[in-house]
């Protein structure tokens, strides 16, 4: 199928991973409005924030397996729909529960929306083509960040905070219009029952541990670890139809593209929040100067990402990428000049990024059994985010140690680069090996795909 025929497609899972991440940052510029409108405590306002990014992180993998059992084209609208309705609630809050609830109502659909996206690419794209998506989809999630915190002052300084989530209800409209037209609906397939057991267990096992991390609460953090062993338990001895099916571990892409990915959200962290920082609190940069000296790098990861994806040796390269410019950063202090302390290094660092994370996501979901895309989806976006979370809370304790240590988080990525290189032709041979079976009944992942969604 040539690029021209699967555009409409490719448009609809890039604008969905924008919406996405946009609404990460754009509520950021109009919280003291939303503080002074509504009465927020201090402590009560970060779950403008926290609400959203816990119930994202949280609900990822059904938001994931949701995608296989229903159909990437259902469970995609059905995201859609719950995310701007929760925008028009959000946007018409009139009270603080009120609008904590409707980001946590965001965040689920975003849950449902994030992994949908990835398993429509690993669908319905193939070769050089899922390559060039993969790059498109990250490179949509860049603009997404970059746009966000300039759109929310523009609206917020214009019109009223509210329009920083009323804004999302006529894309999602289009969006939900464009999907219904241009996704096939998923054949028919025997239905599996849903492992309510595993969903409990896995969903209040990362909510707890991230809860715990954002609030550095050592309690939910050991609470959440104990109950994500309950739910590995449950999934490989009491489940016939387990929600993480832990077989896919088996294949050489996910057990790596996953591990890597944890360690790739400390460098995402340190990149986008700890430079901000460093720039306000060291060199006295206001916040609308921290973001315009980010600028130049969001373009460069946005324009990388877009025409450099897909393929394994870029993953040593963007390690090797961030090693030269978190080291370079390291050396920044008071009397750094941001063009000849800050520009090139972070240049250099978005550079990497916008390697390594296409080629990660690609790496971690490709070489799955169709039937398993959501799943496998849900689990790379899970890693990201779980990874940053935890990255965000070892660094903050680490202080004028982030850059050095970021530095060696890439020579991890690099190295793992590396051994990922040595396994380059896994996607066309993995073997999906059941935990039930021995290795020499395993057989090889089945080539064809359905044509439906």
């Amino acid at each position: 199928m040539t690029m021209t025929a699967v555009r409409p497609i490719l448009w609809l899972v890039c604008a969905g991973q924008f919406v996405v991440i946009l609404d990460v940052s754009i509520v950021n510029v109009a919280l003291p409005s939303i503080q002074r409108d509504l009465g927020f405590s201090a402590a009560g306002l970060t779950w403008v924030v926290n609400g959203y990014l816990l119930a994202f992180a949280g609900f990822m993998l059904l938001g994931g397996r949701a995608a296989d059992l229903f159909g990437h084209r259902r469970t995609l609208v059905a995201g859609l729909s719950l995310f701007s309705a929760a925008s028009l609630a959000a946007g018409l809050a009139a009270t603080p529960g009120m609008l904590v609830g409707a980001r946590v109502a965001q965040g689920l659909g975003g849950a449902m929306l994030a992994p949908a996206t990835l398993a429509v690419i690993n669908f319905r794209f193939t070769g050089a083509q899922r390559a060039r998506a993969f790059g498109a989809w990250s490179a949509a999630g860049g603009v997404g960040g970059m746009v966000g915190a300039v759109l929310g002052g523009i609206l917020t300084t214009g019109l009223s905070w509210r329009w920083v989530f009323l804004i999302n209800v006529p894309i999602g409209a289009a969006l939900i219009a464009m999907a219904l037209t241009s996704l096939a609906a998923a054949p028919a397939r025997a239905r599996e029952p849903l492992d309510l057991v595993g969903a409990l267990t896995g969903t209040a096992g990362l909510a707890a541990f991230v809860y715990g991390v954002m609030q550095r609460a050592a309690g939910p953090a050991f609470t959440g670890l104990l109950l994500l062993a309950v739910f590995v338990l449950v999934e490989k001895r009491f489940v016939t139809h387990p929600l993480v099916p832990l077989r896919l571990f088996a294949i050489r892409g996910v057990a790596a593209g996953n591990a890597v990915l944890v360690v790739f959200g400390g460098i995402v962290v340190a990149m986008w929040f700890f430079t901000s920082l460093f720039m306000q609190n060291v060199l006295g940069y206001s916040a609308l100067e921290a973001g315009l000296g980010q600028t130049p790098a969001a373009v460069t990861f946005v324009v990388v990402a877009r025409f450099a994806a897909g393929a394994r040796p870029r993953v040593p390269l963007g390690g090797a990428a961030f090693v030269a410019g978190f080291g370079w950063l390291a050396a920044a202090d008071a009397h750094s000049t941001y063009l000849g302390g800050l520009l090139g290094p972070t240049l250099i660092v978005a550079f990497g990024i916008g390697l390594v994370f296409p080629a990660l996501m690609a790496v971690a979901t490709t070489a799955v059994p169709p039937a398993d895309t959501g799943i496998a989806s849900g689990l790379a976006n899970t890693s990201s985010q779980v990874g940053s979370a935890v990255a965000l809370a070892v660094l903050s304790a680490a202080a004028d140690q982030v850059f050095l240590i970021a530095a060696g988080l890439g020579s991890a990525i690099a190295a793992a680069g590396l051994l990922l290189l040595r396994g380059a032709g896994d996607e066309n041979r993995t073997r999906v090996i059941s935990l039930e079976e021995p290795l020499s009944s395993s057989g090889l992942i089945g080539s064809s795909r359905e044509k439906g969604l």
